[in-house]
């Protein structure tokens, strides 16, 4: 049975095994998939042993992602983009693909949920890792513009700089935000701590919409103040998990499993629904 893994650190707290166990049932696919927790030290021999020992694939999360990117034998053109990888695939000639999935992942979500990127302002919030995964992918739908606001205002002029060829993407600090915006999406890690990014309450709007990249059980610190200043669309990122996942399924076996029946299971067993 063909094997495929997660790696992370810490990884244990993973919903892909269930994501990708769904999947493979929906799609009458045999496979099995794991979780593997290396010492941070440890994860490139971890991963050759993998594959030397039969793996087909697997995803890679924090804080491997970086890593993987320089392990792979090939990258695909997203990954060159998000300077990062976490999904990999062993192909037929035995070469090791890296891929991003995760700014499709998020574009996919946010259409799912009926949000118009042609032709809107949207405004991103941090400049790290996830921003760069997402900037590609947002940017391939035609927005206006594009913002990106980080409390370093010198890493969002680089990220800015990096992406510009795609698109109008522009970075300021949070101060110099005016609005109106269409869309914002925290790609920062603040509401793991239950904190917020810096933003003006004022831009917030009951035409707009807003995603947060985390989720939980319950609404995220940023979710929930977004609400309170009077947003009419709120999300998080649990969609985004599954969309993701779906397309690295796709990367891998060729089949594009449904989505739809697998995020009402995860919100189940998360016990959102």
């Amino acid at each position: 049975m063909d094997r495929y893994l997660v790696f992370g650190h810490p990884v244990r707290h993973s919903k892909s095994p269930f994501i990708h166990t769904l999947f493979a049932r929906q799609t009458q696919q045999e496979l099995e998939y794991g979780l593997a927790e290396p010492a941070i030290d440890e994860f490139a021999h971890a991963l050759r042993t993998f594959f030397d020992q039969g793996g087909k694939g697997c995803n890679v999360t924090v804080p491997f992602k970086e890593q993987a990117f320089t392990l792979v034998d090939r990258l695909s053109p997203r990954a060159k983009r998000a300077g990062a990888v976490n999904t990999i695939k062993l192909t037929d000639d035995g070469v090791l693909l890296g891929d991003n999935t995760d700014g499709a992942g998020l574009v996919a979500d946010l259409k799912s949920h009926g949000v118009t990127l042609a032709d809107s302002r949207i405004l991103l919030l941090g400049a790290g890792g996830a921003a760069r995964g997402a900037l590609a992918p947002l940017l391939a739908e035609l927005p206006s513009e594009l913002v990106i606001a980080n409390r370093t205002y010198a890493k969002a002029q680089q990220l800015a700089a990096e992406f510009c060829d795609l698109g109008p993407v522009t970075a300021q600090t949070y101060e110099q935000l005016a609005g109106p915006f269409d869309l914002v999406i925290n790609s920062t890690s603040a509401s793991l701590q239950g904190e917020l990014p810096p933003l003006a309450p004022a831009l917030i709007n009951t035409d707009i919409a807003i995603y947060d990249m985390m989720y939980g059980a319950s609404d995220t610190a940023f979710i929930s103040w977004a609400k309170q200043h009077g947003a009419r669309q709120t999300m998080d990122g649990l969609g985004m998990l599954v969309e993701q996942a779906a397309e690295a399924f796709t990367v891998w076996r060729g089949i594009r499993p449904g989505t739809k029946q697998v995020l009402r299971e995860l919100k189940r067993n998360l016990g959102v629904i």
